[in-house]
C-alpha cells in the first residue's frame, strides 16, 4: 500500500498559495485516477483507491503546515511503513517548473516536512519536491510561500501540477528509481524571461 501525502494549509485563504502546491498535485492525481475524498475526524481529507494493482491512501492534513506530522502519524502507524510513503511539497531551492524525487534527507527548512520527520521519528520516506523558486531579496520567505502565484506563473501552474501527478503515477507504477530517472531532469521555465514578463505585467496593472 502507498500513502501519498500532499502538504498545504487548510482553508480557502491558502488554496492557491505557493505553499499549497502539494495539495494541488495530490488533487490532480486523485482526479486522474477517479479517487474521491472524504473527511476523517477533521484531521485530514483522505481518498482510497487503486493504481496498477496497488492500494492507495491519499491524504491532505487539515491542520496547519507545522502540525502536519501529527495527522500523518495516525494513518502511517495504522496502515503502512515509511518505505511506501510519498510526501508532496513545495521547495524554494528548486526553480518553478522543476521537480525532484528524493528519498530521505533533512527537511530543507520546510516546516511541514520537519513536522512529519519529528512525528514519525524517521526521515526515510520519499519526497516529491515541487519547485516554487525563491522570493526577491526584499520579500521574506514566510510571506512568499503564503502568497499567490503571479499571473505568469498561474498560466504555467496547471501544466506543472499535471507533471507532478504524472510523477506520482510513475512512482506507483514503475517504482521510485525509474521515476527519479525520468522526472528529476526536466525542462524548467526560463527564469529571466518570466521575471521580465512579471515585471511588465506589474507595470501594466499599476498603469490601469
Amino acid at each position: 500500500m502507498w500513502i501519498i501525502v500532499g502538504l498545504g494549509n487548510p482553508g480557502k485563504k491558502y488554496r492557491t498559495t505557493r505553499h499549497n502546491i502539494g495539495f494541488l498535485v495530490l488533487e490532480e492525481f486523485a482526479r486522474r485516477n477517479r479517487i474521491g475524498w472524504r473527511e476523517r475526524k477533521s484531521i485530514a481529507q483522505i481518498g482510497e483507491g487503486e493504481l496498477a494493482g496497488q492500494e492507495l491512501l491519499l491524504m491532505e492534513p487539515m491542520v496547519y503546515m507545522n502540525r502536519s506530522g501529527a495527522a500523518v502519524r495516525q494513518f502511517w502507524n495504522r496502515w503502512t511503513g515509511a518505505e511506501s510513503m510519498v510526501v508532496v511539497h513545495d521547495d524554494m531551492d528548486l526553480p518553478f517548473g522543476r521537480m525532484r524525487i528524493k528519498k530521505g534527507g533533512g527537511s530543507g527548512g520546510h516546516k511541514g516536512v520537519r513536522s512529519v520527520i519529528d512525528e514519525l521519528a524517521t526521515a526515510d520516506f520519499l519526497r516529491l519536491k515541487m519547485g516554487i523558486g525563491r522570493p526577491e531579496l526584499e520579500e521574506a520567505p514566510e510571506e512568499y510561500v503564503l502568497s499567490r502565484f503571479s499571473s505568469v506563473r498561474r498560466e504555467q501552474l496547471q501544466e506543472f501540477v499535471e507533471l507532478g501527478a504524472e510523477a506520482l503515477e510513475c512512482i506507483v507504477r514503475e517504482g521510485p528509481v525509474r521515476a527519479m530517472n525520468r522526472f528529476n531532469i526536466q525542462r524548467q521555465h526560463t527564469e529571466s524571461a518570466d521575471r521580465r514578463e512579471e515585471k511588465d505585467n506589474e507595470r501594466n496593472e499599476d498603469e490601469e
